[in-house]
């Protein structure tokens, strides 16, 4: 068995506050969406929290990222579905990764999603 990318165990609320605030970003912020366009936004440490889709085949595709971002100090979590993410994007297909560059009008929402998966990791 593979080691897991996340050692996180993300409550569904926060995964749900999550997915609406990428929906808020999309409409009103700047997302990034897809495994190379995250992994360029985090090198440049352009990011400002990122999500990565657990139901990514195969895993390696996105199993650089959690690694990049904590380098980068980039929240990133866990989601369980990328069709559930690429629909929270817009998209009609599912995505393996999203950044959000720019919150928009969810940027209070962030920083509270930010301090509350901070306080999960101790």
């Amino acid at each position: 068995m593979a080691k897991p990318l996340f050692d996180i165990d993300l409550p569904a609320e926060l995964e749900t506050k999550a997915m609406e605030l990428l929906e808020v970003a999309r409409d009103t912020g700047k997302i990034k969406k897809g495994a190379n366009e995250v992994t360029k936004v985090v090198e440049r440490s352009a990011a400002k929290f990122v999500m990565v889709s657990e139901d990514t085949d195969p895993i390696e595709i996105v199993a650089h990222i959690p690694l990049l971002c904590n380098e980068k100090n980039i929240t990133c979590i866990p989601v369980k579905k990328k069709k559930e993410l690429g629909a929270a994007c817009g998209l009609h297909v599912g995505t393996t990764a999203v950044a959000i560059i720019n919150p928009g009008k969810a940027d209070g929402v962030l920083k509270e999603l930010v301090d509350a998966i901070k306080e999960l990791n101790g």
